[in-house]
């Protein structure tokens, strides 16, 4: 997400970088390149012009800091100019009222609401330790309550069952009355999509609304569709009290104007972002840290949140402990690595957190796609269990049946077993002093693409 926006901005702001001072005139003519880009990444024109005046303000009134050029100034002012508009300090969910508190989900029709509703769901029984029931009173879309049910089932969720001969206000006052007896925290109620701000809809949610009396009623809204998000958002909380916004499919979205205009058109904060298609890609909305990665300074926290809940802390405990005995790293530990990296969004998902490596990950993302990570793997699972752990055996008739059964080329088990061996020898310098150091410059051996490294290298 803001791919193409952060590319923008960080040819812009480095030209302003090493001016000696802030002048009226170097200002204006940055400003001018970061309006183009904003309006490029698709937000909304009023958001860009009053995100224009703000830091134009603050960049001709300030002070320099002595520990700070005056390009680092202005980047700091863009920065938190950024983090104002898409509501600092906003987005936390209100749950603390008289068990269950209820949340209620809204939303135009395809916008990923029943997707979501399961993903919160998971987070806030993984996460914040909440009994969650979910229930959906969409009576309207073939095998709505069908899908709600098979992800609640992989959320772990309970699940309040409805039919579609039901209305759906007595479907939410059964489920309302059944979490009271289940004790649940939470139910997150699943609304039925709209096509438009169609007025019997309208009604209708509201009368949910007024019924169940919601701690929080979320809008969940498509980033891909830009600035028709905000303004989707704004029609709706025209008609019904919302107190935030779920955007979905941000990984999607190389441009970001959804994120940057929502909150600034609704007065609503966004309070969580889907990253992907599972059902642990759900991640909460920081502003700062979001501010951050559009500049190319990195998210580390979030990559650090992101290691400790995804990363299998057993295995890379044992992986330690094997090293430091100073045994081998052999293929089946290299595919679980595969697979470590995989769930936190690949090489490209991971690079795009580290300051400064926005522009690598857009390489890496261009050179490597999931495909290349489960071709990988399967070329792993394609070997017996002697083979994973002696990789030298593996000859020339061997190589022949690995790419047979994994329906690739020998060139490619060739590759796969350079790679290793790239690998291998990074991890034998992690014992030494600076071994994370070696680490991070090995891995771009590792996960080199095929036929070469990444451009610019």
């Amino acid at each position: 997400m803001f791919e193409s926006l952060t590319e923008r901005l960080g040819k812009t702001l480095s030209n302003i970088t090493g001016k000696a001072r802030l002048t009226e005139d170097n200002i204006s003519e940055a400003l001018r390149e970061v309006r183009v880009a904003l309006l490029e990444a698709d937000v909304a024109l009023p958001v860009v012009k009053d995100f224009i005046a703000s830091v134009k303000e603050r960049a001709l009134g300030t002070e320099v800091s002595s520990s700070l050029s005056p390009g680092q100034v202005f980047i700091r002012i863009v920065n938190d100019e950024l983090v104002s508009i898409m509501g600092a300090g906003e987005g936390d969910l209100n749950l603390a009222v008289q068990p269950p508190a209820v949340i209620l989900m809204a939303g135009l029709q395809g916008a990923g609401k029943t997707t979501s509703t399961a993903k919160l769901g998971r987070f806030l029984k993984n996460r914040v330790q909440k009994s969650v029931m979910v229930v959906s009173t969409d009576v309207y879309r073939p095998a709505a309550i069908d899908q709600l049910r098979t992800l609640a089932e992989q959320a772990e969720l309970k699940f309040f069952e409805s039919r579609t001969d039901q209305k759906p206000l007595d479907i939410a006052k059964a489920a309302l009355s059944e979490a009271k007896k289940q004790f649940a925290d939470v139910l997150i109620i699943d609304t039925a999509g709209r096509l438009g701000i169609d007025e019997e809809m309208m009604q209708e949610i509201r009368d949910l609304y007024v019924t169940v009396s919601p701690a929080e009623t979320l809008f969940v809204v498509d980033a891909l569709t830009g600035q028709d998000a905000a303004n989707t958002a704004k029609a709706f909380s025209d008609v019904l009290p919302l107190t935030g916004v779920v955007l979905t499919k941000a990984d999607g979205d190389s441009r970001g104007g959804a994120a940057l205009s929502v909150r600034a058109v609704t007065g609503k904060p966004i309070k969580f972002m889907a990253v992907g298609e599972t059902i642990e890609d759900l991640d909460v909305f920081h502003p700062d840290r979001i501010a951050s990665r559009i500049l190319g300074m990195g998210d580390v926290l979030s990559l650090i949140e992101e290691a400790e809940q995804k990363v299998d802390q057993k295995k890379a405990r044992r992986l330690a402990t094997k090293l430091k005995k100073g045994k081998s790293f052999d293929l089946e530990d290299f595919r679980d690595q595969i697979q470590q990296m995989n769930n936190m969004g690949g090489l490209a998902g991971m690079m795009d957190k580290l300051p400064g490596m926005g522009q690598m990950a857009q390489a890496a993302q261009q050179q490597m796609s999931d495909r290349t990570f489960v071709q990988m793997e399967a070329i792993i699972n394609s070997m017996t269990p002697g083979e994973r752990r002696f990789p030298d055996r593996i000859n020339g008739s061997r190589k022949k049946r690995i790419a047979g059964g994994s329906g690739t080329q020998i060139q490619d088990v060739n590759r796969l077993l350079k790679q290793h061996k790239q690998m291998q020898k990074m991890m034998k310098k992690l014992g030494k002093k600076g071994g994370m150091a070696n680490m991070m410059r090995g891995m771009g051996g590792m996960m080199q693409p095929p036929g070469g490294g990444f451009p610019g290298r």
